[in-house]
C-alpha cells in the first residue's frame, strides 16, 4: 500500500468485508482509530462493532455528540456521562448551579436527542489533535472543563491528544470514528433523575440493547455518589489532588468505615429477619470470600454462629461436568454443580442432623470427603458464597423465608473525568490480574485471554439474579487503584507484545497510569481489598 496511507486504505486494499467495521483496529497490538497513517510495515486486525473493543469506540462517540448537543442547546449547563446500566449508561445534567437534574423535562430530552441526531445526519469529521499538554490544559481551562484539566495536569505527560467536532472539544481515553454519521442508532430517553443513554447491542447491532430495571443496582449507585460527596472525590482528577495533598490516610479510612457501616446494616436485617441461610453471590473479583468473613465476624459480634460454606465443593466430578460448544469443560454453568446432594445436605443441617462435608480436589477433579462434620444450632446461620448462590435452582428446595441474598460487586462511580467512565469490568480484571498471579500461578496473559470466557459465564450465571437480592454490596473502594496500581503494572508488563492480549494490557497500563499511587501499608488487615494485595489478617 502506498506511504502514509491510513487503516481506510489497508481495509479496502485488502479486499476484507466486515458488518458494522471496520471501527478501529490493532496495531501492532495496540488499539488505533482508523485515521491511523503508515509509514512502514505493521501486523493489523480490524474490529467491528460485534467485540468489546469496536464498541467502546462507538459509545465514546457517541459520548462526544452527546456533549456537543448539551453545548450546543444549553452551553451553562454540566454533563455528567457514565455509569453503566442494562441497556447504556445513566447520565447526569446539572442545569442550574448545585441542583442536579433540575428541569430535566421530557421536552429537554427530546430536543437534545434531536440535536444529537442533527450533529449525526450532517456526518461531520472528527478531528484527532495531539498537542502538548500545557496548550492542551489551557485550552480546556479556557472552555470551563475543570474536570479535564485536573486529569490532564495529574497525567504529567508532554504530549496530549484530544478530539474537536465542529467547535467542539474533549478527551476521551481511547479512540473514536472518524464521523459522525458512523453512529447508525442510538436513543436517549428520561431515566429516575438523569437521562439515559441507549447503545446498539454488540451481539446484533442493528438493535438497541434491552433495558431492564435495576432499581436496587440504581439505588447502589445513589449511594456511592453521596460518599463521593462525603470524600470530595468523584473524578480521577480529584482524586490525585487528594492524595498529592496527603490526605491518602484520611481517604482509605473514611473509605473502609463506610464500607463497614453498610456491612453492618446488612447483618442487622438477616439477624432481624432470622434468616438461617445467607446467600451471597457476584461476578470474579468481586470480593465474594473477603465479605462472607467480614459478614461471619459481624454475625458472631450479634451473638450468631456462622458456618461457611463455598460452592465449589459440591462441583459434580470433572467427568461429568458438561461440555460448552467447543467441547470443553464448563465449569460456570449450574449443572457443573450438584445442587440435588447440596440441598439434602443443608434441609439435613436445618432439620437438625449432622453431615459429612465434602471438599472439591481440584488437581484431581474429584469430589472427597475427608471426615469432616458439620452441624448446626437452632440459631446458627450457614454463609453460602459462590457463583451459583442466588441461582433459584441451586437453593429451590430450601423454603424462601429462611434464605437472605446478597449481590456483591465494585459498582464503583468514580469517573476519569465529566465524559469518561471506568468500568466495573476494569477494576475487576486488575483485580483478577494481581489474584491470579499471586496465589494461582497464572500469568497476566493467561488471565486476559480467559475473560471472555468469564464474562460470558457472570452475563449467563450471575447478573440475571442480582435484582433477586435482599441487600446489594457495593464492594468498590475510592482509593483502590491507587494501590493496585503499584502492584499490578509490573505484571501487565509481562505480556509480551507479540501477543493477541498484549493489547488489554496495554490499555490496562495506560488506564491505571492516570491514578497517582497510594501506599498499601496503610490499608487495614481486614480489607476487602486485602484479598488481592495480600496481607490479609483472614484465612483463605
Amino acid at each position: 500500500m502506498p506511504f502514509g496511507s491510513d487503516l481506510y486504505d489497508a481495509f479496502r486494499l485488502s479486499g476484507l468485508e466486515m458488518q458494522y467495521g471496520p471501527v478501529c483496529a490493532h496495531v501492532n497490538n495496540k488499539v488505533e482509530g482508523m485515521s491511523y497513517r503508515f509509514y512502514n510495515n505493521k501486523d493489523v486486525r480490524f474490529f467491528g462493532l460485534q467485540s468489546p473493543t469496536g464498541m467502546r469506540t462507538y459509545v465514546r462517540t457517541l459520548f462526544f455528540v452527546l456533549a456537543k448537543a448539551v453545548e450546543d442547546l444549553y452551553p451553562w449547563a454540566q454533563l455528567f456521562i457514565g455509569v453503566p446500566m442494562k441497556g447504556g449508561y445513566l447520565c447526569r445534567l446539572l442545569m442550574e448551579p448545585e441542583n442536579l437534574s433540575a428541569g430535566i423535562s421530557p421536552a429537554i430530552v427530546s430536543s437534545i436527542k434531536k440535536r444529537m441526531q442533527e450533529i449525526i445526519d450532517a456526518d461531520m469529521p472528527i478531528y484527532y489533535i495531539q498537542s502538548p499538554t500545557e496548550e492542551a490544559i489551557e485550552l480546556f481551562q479556557k472552555r470551563g472543563m475543570k474536570s479535564k484539566v485536573q486529569l490532564l495536569e495529574s497525567v504529567e505527560s508532554l504530549y496530549t491528544t484530544y478530539y474537536k467536532l465542529g467547535n467542539s472539544i474533549d478527551y476521551f481515553y481511547g479512540c473514536l470514528l472518524n464521523r459522525t454519521g458512523q453512529l447508525h442508532l442510538f436513543d436517549l430517553i428520561p431515566f429516575h433523575d438523569g437521562l439515559m443513554l441507549r447503545v446498539p447491542k454488540m451481539s446484533d447491532p442493528s438493535q438497541l440493547e434491552e433495558m431492564e430495571e435495576q432499581t436496587k443496582m440504581l439505588d447502589v449507585v445513589r449511594e456511592h455518589l453521596h460518599w463521593q460527596h462525603i470524600l470530595g472525590v468523584r473524578t480521577v482528577g480529584e482524586f490525585n489532588a487528594a492524595i498529592r495533598a496527603g490526605y491518602a490516610s484520611e481517604l482509605i479510612n473514611v473509605s473502609e468505615a463506610l464500607q463497614e457501616k453498610k456491612l453492618v446494616d446488612i447483618v442487622d436485617q438477616i439477624v432481624e429477619r432470622k434468616a438461617r441461610m445467607v446467600l451471597l453471590a457476584g461476578p470474579s473479583s468481586s470480593g465474594k470470600t473477603t465479605t462472607a468473613k467480614r459478614v461471619a465476624t459481624l454475625l458472631m459480634a450479634c451473638g450468631v454462629r456462622p458456618r461457611i460454606l463455598s460452592t465449589d465443593d459440591y462441583f459434580v466430578n470433572r467427568v461429568d461436568t458438561p461440555l460448552d460448544e467447543h467441547g470443553e469443560y464448563d465449569f460456570e454453568c449450574i449443572e457443573a454443580v450438584d445442587t440435588a446432594f447440596f440441598n439434602k445436605q443443608i434441609n439435613q443441617l436445618l432439620a437438625g442432623e449432622e453431615v459429612e462435608l465434602p471438599r472439591y480436589d481440584f488437581p484431581s477433579g474429584q469430589r472427597v470427603f475427608e471426615g469432616k462434620k458439620l452441624s448446626i444450632g437452632p440459631d446458627d446461620v450457614i454463609i453460602l458464597e459462590g457463583n451459583h448462590a442466588l441461582n433459584p435452582l441451586f437453593t429451590r428446595q430450601i423454603p424462601d423465608d429462611k434464605k437472605f441474598r446478597i449481590f456483591v460487586s465494585p459498582l464503583t462511580t468514580v469517573q476519569l473525568d465529566d465524559h469518561n467512565h471506568i468500568p466495573t469490568d476494569d477494576i475487576r480484571l486488575l483485580r483478577r490480574v494481581i489474584r491470579d498471579y499471586k496465589y494461582r500461578g497464572y500469568s497476566a496473559l493467561e488471565t486476559i485471554k480467559r475473560g471472555p470466557s468469564v464474562k460470558a459465564g457472570e452475563e449467563k450465571w450471575i447478573l440475571p439474579f442480582q435484582e433477586q437480592a435482599d441487600a446489594t454490596f457495593n464492594s468498590a473502594l475510592l482509593y483502590e487503584l491507587g494501590v493496585i496500581r503499584t502492584q499490578v503494572l509490573p505484571i501487565l508488563e509481562q505480556v509480551p507484545e507479540r501477543a493477541p492480549e498484549y493489547a488489554e494490557a496495554y490499555r490496562l497500563t495506560k488506564f491505571i497510569h492516570y491514578f497517582l499511587p497510594v501506599p498499601a501499608d496503610q490499608v487495614p488487615p481486614t480489607s476487602l481489598l486485602r484479598e488481592f494485595a495480600g496481607g490479609s489478617s483472614f484465612r483463605y
